[in-house]
C-alpha cells in the first residue's frame, strides 16, 4: 500500500505490501499436544456471538482472517493478497488468495466473507456493532451491508459509511473471519462444530466437552504463515486460577495466561525461567449499570465519581498485585498509540477522601443512599482479593456498606449481564481485539454496543466516536478519542482501575512460549519437549 495515504496506521502500512507465505502442516503423532487453560465459551463458538476471552481464544486459533497480527500488534496481510482504497478510503477492494481452504476441504473465497458479515449483522448477533461503519447498516451495525459487492471468486469491494483510518488493521479481529458453506447453511451445527480457515481444527465431533475443555489439532488444509509446531492444543476450563497453578506446579498442565493473587510476589522465583510479566493492551474496571437505583442522571453520574475517587488504586496495585499492574489514568491502555496520561478530567481515578464524601453527599441530597454496595466477579478467574480491597476501600471511605458478589465461573457472570439482572456492579476487563484505541471506547461505550453491558447512552460521546472513526489520519481520531474519554470521565460509566500485565507461566516440558501484544500466547509457536 501507498504509505503517503494519510489515512492508514502506520504499524499496519508497514507490513501490508507483504504477502503471507505458504506452508505444509502436519497433524502430527499426537504426543506433543500442549495444555492451555482456559474458560468455557458463553455462546456457540461463531465469530459474530463470541466476544470474551473464553471463546475468543478457541477462535483465534481455528479461525484465520483477511489480516493477521504479529506478537508486537503489527497489522500483516494473511487472507487477503491485497487489501487497496479508493482516493478517499470510502471503499476497500479485496483480493483473497487461491488457495487458503476451510478444515473442510472447501476454498474460501469472497462469498464466504460477505455472507458471514452479513450473518452477524442481519441476525443482530452479539458482535454486529462491529459493522457499523460499513454501507447498509444501522448506528448498532444491523441491517443488510448493502456496501459489500462480490468481483469475482476471490475479489470484493467494501463500502463504508465514510473514511475510516484504521480499516485495515481492524479486519484481523475475529469478527472479521469467513465462514464455510456448511456453517452459512446451518450456523447453530456451525456454532457447536466450528469449520475454520485457521491453523487449528476440532479434533473430533466430541472435542468440545463442555465445562470441561476442548480439544484441537493442526489442520492438514492450513497454508497460512502461523504453522503449528506442536501435535495440537488443548484448553482446559479450569475452575479456579489456583487450582490451575498447581497443575503447572506438577507440570501436568502447561502454560497459563495468568497465576493467582496468592503467588504474584513469588511465582517468577518459583518458577525461574518460565514466567512472564509483561505489558500488555488490557485494563481492569468495574461497570455500575445505569438502570441501577441512584445511579441514573446527575444523581448517578455523582455517586460513580465518589466512588472513583474513593478507591486507593496505588495501595491495591502494590498490596494485592505486587505492582504487577499500573493505576490507569483513562479508559484504555498505555501501550496504544496515542495514549495521553493526562487526559481532562482524570483527576477523578486518582484516590480523593475528601472530595469523594463531598459528592456523595451531594448525591445522598439528591435522593438518600439506602442497601449496599456490590461487585459481581467470577470466581474462576482470581479476582476475590482485588474486589474485596476494592469493596473496603469504598466501605471506608464513604462509610456505607460495600461487598463483592461472587459468581461460580464467568459465563454465569456474563449471563448475567446480559439478561440485565444484576444488583449491584460488576468487574469487567478489556482486552485489545485490534491495537486501537478506538476499540477500547467504542464496543464498551457507544450506545447498543456489543459490549456496553451497563447501556450507556450518551449522544455527544457517540458523535464523537464517529468522527474519530471518519478521520483522515490517525493522529487527528486520536486527539477527538481525547475529547470522547473526557466526557467518559465526567459519566463515568465504568470504573477504570489498573492496566494489567501479562503474568503467565509455563511448565517444563514446553519452550517458544511467546505472549502477544493483548497478553496471550502464541499457541502455535509453542514447542513440547
Amino acid at each position: 500500500m501507498n504509505l503517503k495515504k494519510a489515512w492508514l496506521v502506520i504499524p499496519a502500512a508497514a507490513a501490508l505490501a507483504l504477502t503471507a507465505c505458504g506452508g505444509d502442516v502436519s497433524t502430527g503423532s499426537g504426543d506433543k499436544i500442549v495444555t492451555l487453560n482456559g474458560s468455557e465459551p458463553q455462546n456457540p463458538l461463531l465469530p459474530g456471538m463470541t466476544n470474551e476471552n473464553g471463546g475468543g481464544k478457541i477462535l483465534t486459533a481455528v479461525f484465520s482472517q483477511l489480516v493477521r497480527y504479529e506478537n508486537d500488534g503489527t497489522a500483516v496481510l494473511d487472507v487477503a493478497e491485497s487489501i487497496e482504497p479508493n482516493s478517499d478510503a470510502t471503499e476497500w477492494t479485496i483480493k483473497l488468495h487461491n488457495d487458503r481452504k476451510f478444515s473442510d476441504g472447501t476454498p474460501v473465497q469472497a462469498h464466504n466473507f460477505i455472507k458471514a458479515w452479513n450473518l452477524i449483522t442481519s441476525a443482530a448477533q452479539a458482535q454486529s456493532s462491529f459493522f457499523d461503519f460499513f454501507e447498509g447498516t444501522d448506528d448498532e451495525g444491523t441491517g443488510e451491508i448493502t456496501g459489500l459487492t462480490e468481483i469475482d471468486d476471490y475479489s470484493f469491494t467494501a463500502k463504508l459509511k465514510n473514511p475510516t483510518s484504521d480499516f485495515v488493521s481492524r479486519l484481523g479481529y475475529t469478527a472479521y473471519a469467513p465462514l464455510p458453506d456448511s456453517t452459512l447453511a446451518d450456523p447453530d451445527a456451525g456454532g457447536q462444530l466450528p469449520v475454520g480457515n485457521g491453523p487449528y481444527k476440532l479434533a473430533s465431533d466430541s472435542a468440545w466437552e463442555h465445562n470441561v475443555k476442548i480439544s484441537l489439532v493442526p489442520n492438514e488444509n492450513y497454508v497460512g504463515s502461523e504453522k503449528p509446531q506442536n501435535d495440537g492444543v488443548t484448553f482446559i476450563f479450569y475452575s479456579s486460577l489456583d487450582a490451575a497453578y498447581q497443575d503447572l506446579s506438577s507440570d501436568s498442565v502447561d502454560v497459563l495466561e495468568a497465576v493467582p493473587a496468592s503467588v504474584f510476589a513469588t511465582y517468577e522465583s518459583e518458577l525461574s525461567g518460565r514466567t512472564v510479566n509483561q505489558a500488555y493492551a488490557g485494563s481492569q474496571y468495574f461497570t455500575i449499570p445505569g438502570y441501577l437505583p441512584h445511579f441514573s442522571g446527575e444523581e448517578g453520574r455523582l455517586r460513580r465519581q465518589a466512588i472513583s475517587m474513593s478507591i486507593d488504586r496505588e495501595t491495591i496495585t502494590k498490596t494485592i498485585f505486587n505492582g504487577t499492574r499500573t493505576p490507569a489514568k483513562d479508559f484504555t491502555a498505555p501501550t496504544l498509540a496515542g495514549y495521553d496520561a493526562n487526559v481532562s478530567g482524570n483527576e477523578v481515578l486518582t484516590y480523593n477522601p475528601t472530595k469523594a464524601k463531598e459528592l456523595w453527599a451531594q448525591a445522598d441530597a439528591i435522593s438518600p443512599w439506602d442497601g449496599s454496595f456490590t461487585i459481581a466477579y467470577n470466581a474462576d478467574g482470581g479476582h476475590k482479593e482485588w474486589v474485596d480491597a476494592a469493596s473496603n476501600s469504598i466501605k471506608n471511605t464513604l462509610g456505607i456498606q460495600a461487598e463483592g458478589n461472587p459468581f461460580a465461573d464467568f459465563k454465569s457472570l456474563l449471563n448475567a449481564e446480559d439478561s440485565d439482572s444484576l444488583t449491584g456492579a460488576f468487574r469487567n476487563g478489556w482486552m485489545g481485539d485490534y491495537p486501537s484505541l478506538y476499540n477500547f471506547l467504542q464496543p464498551q461505550y457507544v450506545t447498543g454496543a456489543s459490549s456496553n453491558k451497563g447501556r450507556y447512552s450518551n449522544a455527544e460521546f457517540d458523535s464523537l466516536l464517529t468522527q474519530a472513526s471518519s478521520a483522515t489520519s490517525t493522529a487527528e481520531a486520536n486527539k477527538i478519542m481525547q475529547q470522547a474519554q473526557s466526557i467518559l470521565l465526567q459519566d463515568m460509566p465504568a470504573v477504570p482501575l489498573w492496566y494489567t500485565n501479562a503474568n503467565g507461566a509455563w511448565s517444563t516440558k514446553v519452550s517458544n512460549v511467546h505472549f502477544d501484544w493483548k497478553g496471550q500466547p502464541v499457541a502455535y509457536q509453542i514447542t513440547k519437549k
